[in-house]
């Protein structure tokens, strides 16, 4: 086996970091299947709204989700392919 000592793998790294919190690894998981918002995340989790947000805010932050808004909603949405691979092979 050859290794690639000029392949970083910073970004894959980073995403398995935020991955790595089972919660959060549901979320990504749900939504690489359809977008959701907030309320219909934490009823399908069963988890109080603010957990479920802080998890969101993060994984908006680390470039992993985007919400949409569509009115008085926001619709997130995996945007990261990393993040779709992950689950893909999980």
């Amino acid at each position: 086996m050859a290794f690639d000592k000029d392949k970083r793998f910073t970004v894959e790294a980073d995403v398995l970091k935020v991955l790595g919190h089972p919660i959060r690894l549901k979320i990504v998981a749900g939504l690489c299947t359809q977008e959701c918002n907030v309320k219909h995340i934490w009823e399908c989790l069963g988890l109080p709204q603010a957990t479920v947000s802080q998890h969101l805010a993060l994984l908006k932050n680390k470039g992993i989700i985007e919400g949409k808004r569509e009115g008085v909603e926001v619709h997130y949405s995996v945007i990261n392919e990393c993040a779709k691979r992950i689950i893909e092979t999980l």
